[in-house]
């Protein structure tokens, strides 16, 4: 009888922790390394020039307690993540529908509404956004035809977060092309039997396409919140870099980067971080546990 030989786990295991070895090395250098750096920080006061100096837990009682400029930049990043990632996802799942009806020439409008997702969170396109609604900008001058004055809309502290909601919206190409691709997996039997039971669109579309696509809203609700939570570059070009007018563009991020880099505070904006990181993994985790509700897998639609 042949003697079997033990396969050498040792050596595949090897093999395969040289091949992850580039990836390990960025997630304890350049991950791991500086979160743990600034969890260090954000308990001392660092001002770059001299050595940290340990405060323990000062730069949170201030935060939560004397800062109001902390609860109003948390305020308004609430009300834009609020407001700008379900209409983000509605606009990106009726493009995609329309979409997804044969149209001749498909590749070419799913790569132009795909465009604005790759060029909407630069500088330059904010840039123009900013001119865009300025008092004479492109926009009061469509408006003028109609015979409406328009206000100078990023000028304005009641209408200037609304122009950062409207560019985010804009930016709905990434979340449209996996909404497409979703829906494009829904079986047809589906809606030739519905069709058969006297189903119009609309029970259709809440009876059907919704929940087959719940786990492609739910992936698109995860992502869009999170950069969302992030957003910083229009809040700062069409803000001017410093939350105007009258602190309407303060978003989170910019109120931590105006701390860290222009008031050189790194150890009050390395505790900004660590709140935001807590409270996106809040927002996140609340998601995840009531996705078992609406989120549904498989023919079966059964929950997860």
């Amino acid at each position: 009888m042949k003697k079997q030989t033990k396969p050498l786990y040792g050596q595949h295991n090897t093999t395969a922790y040289l091949f992850l070895l580039p990836w390990l090395i960025g997630l304890f250098c350049l991950t791991l390394g500086p979160m743990v750096a600034s969890l260090y920080l954000s308990m001392t006061k660092f001002n770059l020039l001299s050595s940290p100096t340990w405060t323990g837990l000062s730069n949170y009682v201030h935060i939560f307690t004397e800062d109001d400029t902390f609860r109003r930049s948390l305020g308004l990043t609430f009300y834009y993540v609020f407001l700008s990632v379900p209409l983000r996802l509605a606009f990106a799942l009726l493009v995609a529908m329309a979409l997804n009806k044969g149209i001749r020439a498909l590749g070419i409008y799913r790569t132009v509404y795909y465009i604005p997702s790759l060029l909407g969170g630069s500088v330059a396109i904010a840039i123009v956004w900013r001119q865009l609604f300025e008092g004479n900008g492109l926009v009061n001058q469509f408006l003028s035809w109609f015979g409406i004055s328009g206000p100078s809309w990023i000028a304005h502290p009641d209408y200037v977060v609304y122009t950062i909601i409207t560019l985010s919206v804009w930016q709905f190409g990434s979340a449209m092309v996996i909404f497409l691709a979703g829906l494009k997996q829904i079986p047809a039997d589906l809606y030739e039997a519905s069709d058969v039971d006297g189903a119009g669109k609309i029970r259709q579309f809440f009876g059907i396409t919704l929940p087959m696509l719940s786990p492609v809203i739910f992936f698109n609700l995860i992502m869009s919140m999170i950069n969302s939570f992030q957003a910083f570059t229009p809040a700062y070009v069409i803000g001017d870099g410093r939350g105007g007018p009258l602190d309407a563009t303060m978003f989170y991020t910019l109120y931590l980067y105006l701390k860290g880099f222009s008031f050189f505070d790194m150890g009050y904006a390395s505790a900004l971080a660590w709140i935001m990181l807590v409270i996106i993994g809040v927002f996140t985790a609340i998601v995840f546990v009531t996705s078992r509700f609406w989120v549904f897998y498989g023919d079966n639609q059964e929950g997860r």
